[in-house]
């Protein structure tokens, strides 16, 4: 048996859903409590729901009960403060796990290579049931910097490169990509991130946004793409030397992070 998928992410991975009026919005994550926690670079993460309702970013599976990234609590303190953010996630219908503001300080686009990695959603997720996704939406205006998706790590030609203006939607099956963001502002990114338990509820948001698959992937320069992959594979040697001085053994394909 296997899990339970959404078909409008089948194809591709990742659907882009019509965007949404950010800026009638208020901006609620300026009010948040945020802590520092590593994703796509130097970033901070404001939890809006978590494993019990506490304010930690910490996967699911790491708490009494262990359980998959289903079934948030919301955080009181925080969703007092952002009830347009919590109406946001809410409005996809589907079950939500862990829900949360990011906000990313800009970086450069080997940084992001770099920092490509893999969620975790769908450990300890029972056969039979939905499989987690990601929503994100990004809430300050950043047309320049861009979500980062490669089916392979170390493959540039499975990268797919997705602009994230204010108000964007984009649905990402995370544990099948290499996801990152490179910022190319000068002020931080801020993009609310919710998982979604995939399922009747999703699907029938997804066809309602009109999510679509078919979008050109913005263009990059070759030579930047190149000097990041050296850039990439330098700075894993580096990091595996220093793991090996200390006695211990960085293979290539092991996530930058737990």
């Amino acid at each position: 048996m296997s899990h339970i998928h959404s078909p409008a992410l089948e194809r591709t991975g990742f659907a882009v859903l019509d965007p949404y009026d950010q800026a009638a919005d208020p901006a609620e994550w300026l009010d948040l409590a945020y802590a520092p926690w590593r994703s796509s670079g130097v970033t901070r993460f404001a939890p809006l729901a978590s494993h019990s309702g506490e304010a930690v970013c910490d996967g699911f599976w790491n708490h009494t009960p262990p359980r998959a990234d289903k079934d948030g609590v919301w955080i009181p303190a925080q969703t007092a403060l952002a009830p347009t953010l919590v109406r946001r996630a809410q409005e996809a219908g589907a079950n939500i796990g862990r829900c949360r503001v990011v906000e990313l300080q800009p970086n450069t686009y080997a940084d992001a290579i770099y920092n490509l990695h893999q969620d975790d959603n769908n450990r300890l997720n029972p056969d039979g049931t939905g499989w987690v996704v990601r929503g994100f939406y990004n809430l300050t205006d950043d047309p320049e910097s861009l979500l980062i998706l490669r089916q392979d790590r170390f493959d540039p030609a499975s990268e797919v490169r997705l602009p994230l203006p204010a108000g964007s939607r984009i649905v990402v099956d995370t544990q099948r990509f290499w996801h990152a963001v490179w910022h190319r502002g000068t002020a931080p990114r801020y993009a609310l991130i919710t998982s979604w338990t995939s399922g009747p509820e999703l699907d029938a948001h997804l066809a309602a946004e009109h999510a679509r698959s078919d979008v050109t992937s913005a263009p990059l320069d070759p030579g930047v793409i190149d000097d990041a992959q050296q850039e990439l594979h330098r700075r894993i040697e580096e990091r595996r030397h220093a793991f090996e001085a200390l006695g211990e053994v960085l293979e290539p394909t092991v996530p930058l992070w737990p």
